[in-house]
């Protein structure tokens, strides 16, 4: 079959790519080298969403409690139910919660039911956790969420500075254009995070701030620019506004003030001061280290007065870059799905509404934004909001201080969840579940980072009784007696509506605006190429504003939180090949093994002065919860501060739950929570026995013990398991087969293997004191002929295991890596990509095959 254009289903990237489609739901990916924003380039988790679009755990049919029924009568249910909740409390006892993940059109039809027609603004989405802080920012200072920026800038700039974003991990096709850049011209990268990231490995600086400390730092830069004689006076006169007490609340950021503020050598800022003092062509790109913040608005208008300042903006390589973590975060932006926009960069203003409800031939607009995220989980929690549906998202894990979101959810008279995943933390509690079309199955438009809409398209038949998100809603909206508002047909119809919206009545003062698409035949939208709508924003000098003129917006370092009961600073993230709760990277084998457990990262001084080992098991416990974690001591992590990643849910751990640790604060502005700096405390949690279990085939086992981590990988699963007491229990997750067992009473050692029809259907080694032997040849055997010689855990001959898996793509380990370094003499990244083909595609590992080269190299000198 011919090649599918369709855009990646993870991050704000927005990469094209190439899906062809096989026998039965086999498809083979490769990135479109013509699409602009990746030039056929992929990352790990792009390159193998062919591992990832089965069948297994979907939700194919719609449920009632647990009872299968027809879309008809799940339909009226939902439609019944909320339109009884409306009449009884009124249009704000219902609420929905959607997504990124959403597709525009599916975005448009529940913006436009919950904000035309029900009469609320309650809805709102899980970007409200990830960018919401630079939409308030941007509103604040230029007039509209416009991001000022492209990823031409970052070809054209001679300073880049990341700030808050492992963008070599989290964005790596980014990532690899800014080395692009690098190796042509020269162009200067700085990385500031507290964290010694694998972006950081090849960066001429890294400033690695205390966390909170942002605000001190943009406003010491920017007060070295003015110092320095380097702010642009004719802009600011023209194109800025500045309030009076603007550059007075800088003069204490001097140098030593700000590098004692920010905990960092006051030799490394100076050098950071000096270089954006003589770059004009200078990219500030900030991610959730900037927007997951209590104080999120402030330190991008921080980011934004220094770029404004200094005549940084509308110009090439010159701009601050927000670059957002989900594939249609700024879809939603256009079309209203934050609670406090109405639609088409409209907010409430009274002209606003009457405006959109004209258009919409609306009967009850809302007049008001609706509850944010963490409010509107509160507002649930007391009662208040009565009926809610959750489309697309996991907010049982993804949301700060879940214990009391999973209260709420409990006590929701009525709870609808839309999903591909027939089992999630959040569905658990729901009383209707609807299967959404996945990606791949379903038709629509998304928005990247730099405002490129791309076209995502299928390429299999939906399967089940799957439909898309757009359909389902409208399907309500006309059982709820708006049937001509919602009578859509085709995507294309609702994409030709929302381009209607964006320019009815605008005359040029909303820079978002999609002109030549409201009449759009349906063939013309099917054969979109991606486009970008705004052009180069801001380049005459103008803003969407009541003046024309951007926004200088006064903001202070505040005092940092003093914490005693809990002594430490907990940081959560992603890592490199996992996307949000897992439900579909977790689904591919490769990608598992890169981090296939949640680690707590902590200094080896800090892990020493709480009695941790490197490999064991910690308790993490700040003011809202506890959770267990496996202990990873690095030199990376900044003393005084821990590190966990967002991604572990029930569905794969009994422990990693980053969402049990953070606080429900949020940014005054924007209502985005403070994600980053939660105080913590860590101790040990000892345990009896450790272990491992791997079982072929699909299992749906749970091990009942203290720690359970499951992960997929080739031909099975692997579970890492440890426990107290008794392990008896884990005999129960074994196959029925023959039994082949050795153990070791000494050491608490005890080797499980079992057989059936021959071939090895699953392994289990336990113990308490001895070594474990590594998992890839035990995993390898799976579904093979063997005997007692796999009780050993090794192979009869001498083979050096490969080490921890550094290159996905290819499947090349740092043992193997470093082998070749020494016998092959290699010097270079791409000298190692010659002789291994490590990091040649998606280019994430890059940074750790450098740190590699350069861990050989050491010994040899000093030899």
């Amino acid at each position: 079959m011919s090649p599918v254009r369709t855009t990646c289903a993870y991050c704000g990237v927005g990469c094209g790519v190439l899906a062809t489609p096989g026998e039965g739901r086999s498809v083979t990916i490769a990135g479109d080298p013509d699409h602009p924003a990746n030039a056929g380039r992929l990352c790990s988790k792009g390159t193998h969403l062919g591992e990832t679009v089965g069948l297994e755990g979907r939700l194919l049919h719609p449920m009632i409690g647990q009872r299968q029924a027809n879309w008809n009568k799940a339909l009226d249910l939902v439609a019944r139910k909320f339109a009884r909740t409306i009449s009884k409390y009124g249009p704000d006892s219902v609420a929905f919660y959607v997504s990124g993940q959403l597709l525009t059109e599916d975005y448009y039809v529940a913006n436009k039911l919950m904000k035309g027609f029900i009469g609320s603004g309650n809805i709102d989405t899980n970007s409200r956790l990830c960018m919401s802080s630079a939409v308030a920012g941007h509103i604040r200072a230029l007039g509209e969420d416009v991001v000022p920026a492209t990823y031409d800038d970052l070809d054209a700039a001679d300073l880049i500075i990341l700030i808050g974003s492992n963008t070599a991990w989290c964005h790596p096709i980014v990532y690899q254009r800014i080395q692009a850049a690098r190796e042509k011209r020269g162009t200067k990268l700085v990385v500031v995070d507290p964290r010694r990231t694998e972006t950081c490995e090849n960066a001429d600086l890294h400033i690695a701030l205390k966390p909170g400390t942002d605000i001190a730092l943009m406003n010491g830069l920017l007060a070295h620019c003015r110092r320095s004689g380097v702010l642009d006076e004719t802009y600011l006169k023209r194109s800025v506004e500045v309030p009076s007490n603007f550059w007075s609340s800088l003069d204490n950021a001097d140098l030593w003030t700000t590098a004692k503020t920010c905990d960092v050598p006051a030799s490394d800022l100076a050098t950071l001061f000096d270089w954006f003092a003589a770059t004009p062509r200078t990219v500030t790109l900030f991610s959730q280290g900037i927007n997951q913040s209590v104080r999120g608005t402030d330190q991008v208008n921080a980011i934004t007065n220094l770029h404004l300042a200094t005549g940084r903006v509308g110009k090439p390589g010159a701009a601050p870059f927000s670059i957002t973590g989900q594939p249609n975060a700024m879809g939603g932006r256009e079309v209203g799905g934050l609670a406090s926009t109405l639609a088409a960069h409209m907010d409430f203003a009274p002209e606003n509404v009457e405006r959109v409800g004209r258009f919409w031939s609306a009967e009850r607009m809302a007049t008001k934004p609706g509850l944010k995220a963490v409010d509107l989980f509160r507002a649930i929690r007391r009662g208040e909001i009565k009926a809610l549906w959750v489309m697309a998202t996991n907010p049982a894990v993804s949301l700060p201080d879940v214990a009391r979101v999973r209260d709420a959810l409990g006590r929701c008279e009525f709870l609808v969840v839309s999903d591909v995943v027939s089992e999630t933390d959040t569905s658990h509690y729901a009383h209707v579940r609807l299967p959404a079309a996945a990606w791949g199955e379903k038709d629509g438009t998304v928005t990247n980072s730099e405002r490129l809409i791309s076209r995502q398209r299928a390429f299999f038949p939906l399967p089940g009784e799957a439909k898309p998100d757009w359909w389902i809603v409208s399907q309500v909206a006309q059982r709820m007696g708006w049937h001509d508002a919602f009578n859509y047909h085709h995507p294309a119809d609702i994409w030709r509506e929302h381009a209607r919206l964006s320019t009815y009545e605008n005359d040029g003062r909303r820079l978002f605006a999609l002109p030549g698409h409201s009449g759009a035949l349906t063939r013309t939208y099917d054969s979109m190429t991606p486009f970008r709508w705004g052009g180069q924003p801001f380049a005459d000098g103008t803003f969407p504003t009541s003046t024309g003129k951007a926004r200088l917006v006064t903001v202070r370092q505040p005092p940092l939180e003093h914490k005693s009961a809990f002594p430490l600073t907990l940081n959560t993230g992603r890592y490199r090949d996992q996307w949000h709760s897992m439900t579909r990277t977790g689904l591919s084998p490769k990608l598992a093994r890169h981090r296939d457990e949640p680690r707590v990262e902590v200094h080896p001084r800090d892990g020493t002065a709480a009695r941790l080992v490197d490999g064991g098991l910690a308790k993490v416990t700040t003011a809202v919860g506890e959770s267990l974690f496996r202990v990873s001591l690095v030199e990376s992590q900044r003393r005084g501060e821990l590190f966990v990643p967002i991604h572990w849910t029930d569905q794969q751990s009994t422990g990693g739950r980053a969402g049990k640790l953070t606080r429900p604060l949020t940014d005054p502005i924007s209502g985005q929570p403070g994600f980053k700096s939660t105080p913590a405390a860590v101790s040990p949690q000892p345990v009896d026995w450790r272990g491992f279990l791997i079982l072929h085939g699909e299992t749906s086992v749970r091990p009942d013990c203290l720690w359970a981590t499951r992960v997929k990988v080739q031909g099975g699963t692997l579970f890492e398991v440890a426990g107290l007491g008794s392990a008896d229990a884990l005999r129960a997750c074994l196959p029925k087969g023959e039994l082949i067992e050795l153990s070791d009473p000494a050491r608490g050692t005890q080797r499980t293997a079992v057989m059936k029809d021959g071939r090895l259907a699953a392994v289990m080694f336990l113990t308490r004191d001895g070594e474990l032997p590594t998992r890839d040849w035990l995993i390898e055997r799976l579904d093979q002929p063997h005997g007692y010689e796999i009780l050993a855990g090794l192979p009869a001959g001498p083979v050096r295991a490969r080490g921890t898996l550094v290159c996905v793509c290819f499947d090349v380990g740092a043992t193997t890596i470093m082998d070749a370094i020494a016998d092959q003499r290699l010097t270079t990244v791409a000298e190692v990509g010659t002789a291994l083909r490590a990091g040649t595609n998606c280019g994430s590992c890059r940074p750790a095959i450098a740190k590699l080269l350069q861990q050989v190299k050491e010994p040899a000198n000093a030899a």
